[in-house]
Parts: structure tokens; sequence; C-alpha cells
């Protein structure tokens, strides 16, 4: 291996004997010379470094090694002393399991994360002020990533390796020495293009899923290529990520599963949303504006989402395809049911049962699914050119169908954007689904998921087709503002809370003909009293608009 400056100060050449599983693993002998405990790499991270971590929505994520930093700054309580704390910037194509990122945060090991992050301890971070965290498109966060976007340090180095580290699950190493991941591609390629310094964990818990994944390279314009996929099973790329050995510093064998937790369950609401989608789209196929197998399939994470897939899964469509980012437990029911030919996502997330049940009879599975970076996933290229029928989860949609995906009461971060945009504005079809209201503790209706205008806007009224909640669908296209207003108050709030938001619709609407000005209609002073109401009293419900 030739000496380069970043490999210095790191441990001397092992002496570890690898295991009997890690022997299978790895095909590159000479990477067991770089076989190294955790516990003897935690200490090379520095305060400032840049990290990027494998995985998305908890899934495919080291668990060894971040764990191990942690462990060693709390063991030598050096966030206690100022001239010793240690903070890091931290890169995740989505999210981590909660052991290490919630952890992290707790311990305020954590001066910025991008792009999206799932956690109370670390969105707590986030709101109080010491978590620096941008949101951005899960399809630009990779690329904006290899642009040198996100380096905010002096005399870095090598600026087209804006990283310190990259550390990466693996459940495999080819003999070229590149990394068969696992359950999860998200931004795995090009954290690791952008990294000085790699170390690839091992995970012989999970079986070897070579041949799951289709890796391609990505570069920087003007050289980029067009992404030469016309269907969902098509193959663009290799089955592993290609890396240069010479960076790699380290290989760590791991064996721990990754903590998703169990799916969050379905209820009689999310049925019924499930329900009114399922006709909609047979009203669809019967009108002959899609085929009778559908378009390939987006659906985000959530109750709402499994109930849709497990909807499809006994419903009356056949061959069904699926272009998505994350597959959920039910797509296992859809596939055994023989109607879901094939599926491509970046991420597998499964309850720890749907994993066993998964891995059990991985042979079974393996020919039907593809993981692919979400570079790729979540490509507005091909999401327009499949024609993706795209269905997600708002936190609140406003009566013009501008829709809030992030920021409670416009100000409070709950996870970040994700890729509901990327497939939003792209898609053949754009859903928002959600529960007309939900609960609280001060109210017995809840807040109201329908308002007159969305606190922080993530999608806009130019992007959505259709809004629909247990109460009804409403069909916006080719709708204007004042049309959709009626029908999104009617088709989708809760009852509670019809009569307050067509009154404030009408009474906006008479104020704004008359000065000239009624083409999308407001009461500014009136717009966020709901909101406002909710932050003062407990509830959305107000007593009168002035």
């Amino acid at each position: 291996m030739r000496c380069t400056p970043f490999l210095r100060n790191l441990p001397p050449v092992s002496k570890l004997q690898p295991s009997a599983a890690l022997k299978e693993r790895v095909r590159r002998p000479g990477y067991f010379s770089k076989l190294a405990k955790p516990e003897d790499l935690a200490p090379l991270f520095q305060n400032d470094d840049y990290i990027g971590f494998s995985g998305f929505t908890g899934v495919g994520y080291p668990k060894s090694v971040p764990t191990a930093i942690a462990d060693h700054i709390e063991a030598n309580n050096l966030q206690d002393d100022p001239s010793t704390k240690k903070k890091f910037h931290l890169f995740v194509g989505a999210s981590v399991g909660p052991e290490v990122e919630d952890r992290w945060a707790k311990m305020d090991m954590i001066a910025r994360r991008y792009p999206h992050q799932v956690g109370k301890d670390i969105a707590k971070g986030i709101n109080a002020g010491r978590i620096e965290f941008a949101d951005k498109h899960l399809s630009m966060f990779p690329q904006d990533l290899t642009y040198g976007y996100y380096s905010l340090k002096k005399n870095h180095g090598d600026p087209k390796k804006p990283l310190d580290w990259a550390v990466i699950e693996a459940t495999a190493i080819t003999e070229d020495g590149w990394i068969v991941p696992g359950a999860s591609v998200g931004a795995s390629p090009e954290i690791l293009q952008c990294a000085e310094k790699i170390i690839i964990e091992v995970n012989t818990r999970i079986p070897n899923l070579e041949g799951l994944h289709d890796i391609n390279q990505s570069f920087g314009p003007p050289h980029r290529q067009p992404y030469l996929i016309t269907h969902p099973q098509d193959r663009i790329g290799t089955t592993a990520i290609p890396i240069d050995p010479d960076r790699v510093v380290a290989i760590v064998e791991s064996n721990q599963p990754d903590n998703t937790g169990e799916n969050t369950p379905e209820t009689e609401d999310s049925r019924l949303i499930a329900q009114h989608l399922i006709e909609f789209l047979s009203a669809e196929v019967a009108a002959g504006r899609i085929p009778p197998s559908l378009l390939p399939l987006q659906s985000g994470i959530g109750n709402v989402a499994n109930s849709i897939i497990g909807g499809l899964a006994e419903g009356p469509f056949e061959q069904v395809q699926v272009w998505t980012e994350v597959l959920q437990d039910t797509f296992i029911r859809f596939l055994d049911s023989g109607k879901l030919s094939f599926a491509t996502a970046t991420s597998i997330r499964f309850s720890p049962g749907g994993f066993d049940q998964f891995y059990a009879n991985w042979a079974h599975y393996k020919d039907r699914l593809l993981l692919r970076s979400q570079q790729v996933a979540n490509s507005p290229e091909l999401i327009r050119r499949l024609g993706v029928i795209a269905m997600n989860t708002p936190l609140e949609v406003d009566i013009y169908a501008h829709a809030n995906s992030t920021n409670a009461l416009g100000s409070r971060m709950l996870n970040g954007l994700g890729g509901s945009a990327d497939f939003l504005r792209n898609a053949k079809l754009s859903i928002m689904h959600t529960p007309s209201a939900r609960p609280t503790k001060t109210d017995p209706t809840g807040i109201s998921c329908i308002v007159p205008f969305a606190s922080h806007i993530d999608q806009t009224e130019h992007d959505l087709d259709v809004v629909v909640t247990e109460q009804g669908l409403a069909d916006l296209r080719g709708l204007s503002p004042r049309e959709r207003a009626p029908l999104i108050i009617k088709k989708c709030a809760h009852p509670d809370y019809q009569p307050m938001l067509m009154e404030y619709y009408e009474r906006s609407l008479f104020e704004c003909l008359k000065r000239g000005a009624g083409h999308e209609p407001h009461m500014l002073r009136n717009a966020f009293k709901m909101h406002i109401n909710l932050m003062d009293k407990g509830t959305m419900k107000v007593d009168k608009w002035d």
C-alpha cells in the first residue's frame, strides 16, 4: 500500500485473525492486514471531522465504529471540557439507527447533519439550535456532496474529497475490494467517492446480498450521462460499489442487526384512505388513463403506506411494478400474493420479524428486487419517464393543495423533506394522503391536517394532483385554486373543521374579489389563526375569524 498523508497516525498493521465467517465474506485477502477493533479506531476521529455513514431509513448503517466512538468519548469524559470536546459533521443518505444517531445527539457530538434524520434526540438538538441541519431533496444531496457544496473547512486537503471519513457497512467485499452493501444503498457510492479514508464494517450476521444492487458511477457536469432505464428491472451498473482499495484504512467485523423496530400499525383511518385510493386507481384504469397493471408505484413510510400496499396485495391489479425509495413489511405480502412482479428501491426497511422472513427466503425474493443509489431511485428524469404514481404523507395540506412535510407550526423541524418532492414534482400522478385530523391531549378531534394556509410549504399547489384523507378523495387535476378549495374542504377535511374552513374560504373570496385579487383568496390577518389558536389554547378550533 502506498504511503499517503491521510494514512498517517493509523494503527499498526493488524495481527488480528479473521473469523471463518469474515474469510468467507472478504474475497480480497490483502484487506485482512487492515483488520481492526472498533475501540482502536475510535481515538482517530478528531473534533470537526467530516464523516459519512452508509444507511437509509435506519437500515445498512455502521454500528460498531460509531458506537465505539461514543464509548471512547464517554469513557474519557471528553465532552465535559471545551478543550477536548468532539463534534462532528455527519453525512448520511437518510437516517441511521437510534442507538447511533440519537446517542450522538444526546452526547452533543453532532455539529452539522445532512440531509435527513429520524429520532427524538437529534430533532431536539436541531430545534434547540445545537445542531445545524440542512434539509435537501434526497435525489440532490449526493450530487451536491460530490460538487463540494458541504465543505466548510479551510485547508481541508483534496477538494474532491470533502469528507475525512466514510464508515460503510458491507455484507461482502469482492476480489477487487469493492463493497457489497446490505439492505440499503442510499448515498453510499457518493460518500465513498468523497472520502479520504474508508472504514468498512463487514456485517456477518446479515446474509451476503450480492446481486441485489445496481450501482452506477456519479459524474459531474458536463460529463453526466443519461440513466438508460425504461423499466424498473433494467440494470445500468455493477453489483458492488467500486472503491480505491488504497483508501481503505480498516476492516471491522460486525454482527449486529439493523435496529428498525416494529412498523406503525394500520388503523381504520389508514384502511379507509387505502380504500379511497384503490377506488380512484380502478377508475383511472377504467378511463384508460393508466394500464390495468397500473404504472410503477412509489409509496412513503408509515401506516397509510402500509395499508395502501396491503390493500393492493388483495386488490384487483395484476403484474404491478414498484419504483420507490423504501420497501416496508407489506411488500412481502404483496410479493407473496403474486401481484407484485418487480420492485426497485434504495432501501428495504422491514421490521425485525419482516427481515427474518426476508432473509430466510432470500432466494425466493432476490430475482424480483433491486436496490439502487438514492440519486437514481429518486431521479426526476426516471420518475417522469416511467410515469410513476407517487403517494406520500404530509404534515398538513392547505385548501389550495400546498403541502407541509417538515416543519410543525412552521418552525419545528420533524425529520426533513426526504424524497417526497422528488417524486411529487415529477410523477404522472402526485398524491398526498393524510388523516384529516391527528389526535392531541387537548382536543378530542385533534389537529386539523387541512388548514387555510400551510405554515411551511415543501410541495406547492402546482405539484399535487390528488389529496386524500379517510373522509374522501379530492381529484384536483385541471382545477383553478377557487375550484380546489371547496372540493378539498368538502372531500378531505374533518367534519368538525369543515364549517370553519368553508367560512374562511368564503370570507376570503368575498374580500379578495372586492379588491380585484381573487385568484387564490386569503385573509392574511387570519391565514394562520388556526395555528396560533393551537399554540395559545391547545385547539385549532377558532371561535370566530374576526
